[in-house]
């Protein structure tokens, strides 16, 4: 059911992170190049009590998909009852579980990777969602390689899911101790690829087309998952699929380009009207403007900048005034 991987494919996932990969990004990374998406994850409590703000964050186009909606929570079938109402709202491509996140408000709630040091209720959630979901759509799970380093439990908890009726497993190179510090630990996401017959999707320091080839050509994984290195360069999915196609790597992306699709996103942002007004939607984005802007001439003042601005025509003047200095720059 997962066609994504037919034909030998190698699908490219973006990874799902919370406040980042919202309708409007999905798309851009979409068009961009990302093979198979996942929406931010969802609290499935949110979901049964009908939570409009919860609902929001399940919205997907067409033009998306592949696409699946990411659910957390501890109690299998209170999830899976959720998992299904999603179903009735929008038919998705698939229902993720998330096993991953290391946050602290989703692992107080036992969410998350929390259930990675309590397999019998992991168990539980991954068969309660599958039995409730039947053959309507797959579901599959994403993880981390362990709770911390004396509890890597990866290869065991990919079993137990594979058991339990998910049809991939995404996995995190991380343990839950580590965050998002050091180096992903590839070497445990090939021996859960080998371990388990469904597709597993290694997940951790994509940065590239090289480190795409590498993991592709060194690992049984059946795909990869990039994250944060698409909140900076979007365009990864796009030099990624060209040097897995040809070993060519692309000429960087123009800085006219990057301001263009920043601008883009800032007005698809505000058109929507996810956050409200427009000094809202542009307050929430001045994290991912500082991401997008890693960089650019004069990036530690453009920083500083961006810190502060509540409209879009803030960000066009940014724009200008970036662009300009990197005119000067070139002519130096």
């Amino acid at each position: 059911m997962l066609h994504w991987f037919s034909d030998n494919r190698f699908p490219l996932y973006l990874a799902p992170m919370a406040g980042v990969t919202d309708v409007i990004f999905r798309q851009i990374c979409k068009e961009l190049g990302a093979d198979v998406m996942v929406t931010e994850f969802v609290s499935a409590e949110g979901i049964m009590q009908a939570d409009d703000r919860t609902r929001k964050y399940t919205e997907f186009t067409d033009g998306q998909r592949p696409v699946g909606v990411q659910l957390f929570g501890a109690d299998g079938e209170r999830m899976g009852e959720a998992a299904r109402k999603i179903i009735d709202w929008k038919r998705p491509d698939f229902i993720d579980i998330n096993f991953g996140c290391p946050v602290n408000k989703v692992v107080s709630r036992n969410g998350g990777s929390s259930l990675l040091k309590d397999c019998p209720v992991l168990a539980s959630v991954a068969s309660g969602v599958a039995k409730a979901v039947g053959d309507q759509v797959p579901v599959t799970a994403k993880m981390r390689i362990g709770w911390d380093e004396n509890s890597v439990n990866a290869v065991e908890v990919a079993k137990i899911l594979e058991d339990c009726g998910m049809q991939a497993i995404a996995v995190h190179g991380r343990t839950r101790a580590q965050g998002y510090g050091g180096e992903a630990n590839w070497d445990v996401i090939d021996a859960v690829a080998r371990a388990v017959k469904v597709p597993v999707i290694g997940n951790g320091d994509i940065h590239c087309g090289a480190d795409l080839v590498k993991r592709k050509s060194e690992t049984a994984v059946s795909g990869v998952m990039i994250g944060r290195a698409a909140m900076q360069n979007p365009w990864v999915f796009r030099e990624a699929k060209h040097f897995l196609e040809t070993g060519e790597v692309l000429p960087e992306v123009a800085v006219e380009e990057r301001w263009a699709l920043v601008l883009r996103h800032c007005r698809l942002a505000v058109d929507s009207g996810r956050n409200g007004n427009e000094r809202q939607t542009l307050t929430a984005m001045r994290s991912r403007l500082m991401a997008y802007c890693k960089g650019f001439p004069g990036a530690k003042e453009l920083r500083q900048m961006l810190c502060q601005v509540s409209s879009v025509a803030q960000v066009e003047d940014l724009a200008a005034w970036s662009l300009q200095k990197h005119l000067v720059l070139a002519e130096l």
